[in-house]
């Protein structure tokens, strides 16, 4: 699947979002290491907390069809800047990929390009856990 493929799927999920809160609208797709493709949008509440971005929603379709390592994710939003995922989101994403390359679109389509570990230096994951006695 090409970038600009990628990205059309992540901005295609914009007018999915549930967000009568916030009205900030994004999408999100991530691309598995064979190929496939899971899509998401932000989901709210209106008791905030369990709201859930668009990254988390299209990671956790992923994994809960079987999917671990992903090659990148494209994150949609209608704004004239690039929007970053969330800190909860990077941390999600560094659980499975931490290689993985972040996509940002706005609203004009451009994209920019960030590799994960540049958005979360010093990451949490499994290697952290190593010296647990």
């Amino acid at each position: 699947m090409t970038t600009q493929e990628l990205c059309q799927k992540a901005v295609e999920m914009i007018k999915m979002a549930y967000v009568p809160y916030s009205h900030f609208r994004v999408g999100a797709a991530v691309e598995c290491d064979d190929g496939t493709v899971y899509t998401g949008c932000n989901i709210e509440n209106a008791a905030y907390t369990p709201t859930n971005c668009a990254e988390r929603t299209a990671i956790f379709k992923a994994v809960s069809e079987g999917h671990l390592r992903f090659r990148r994710i494209a994150v949609a939003a209608q704004t004239e800047d690039f929007t970053a995922p969330c800190g909860v989101c990077r941390q999600v994403m560094m659980e499975f990929s931490p290689d993985m390359e972040v996509l940002m679109v706005n609203v004009r389509g451009d994209v920019k390009t960030v590799p994960l570990r540049e958005l979360l230096p010093c990451g949490f994951d499994k290697s952290s856990l190593k010296d647990v006695k």
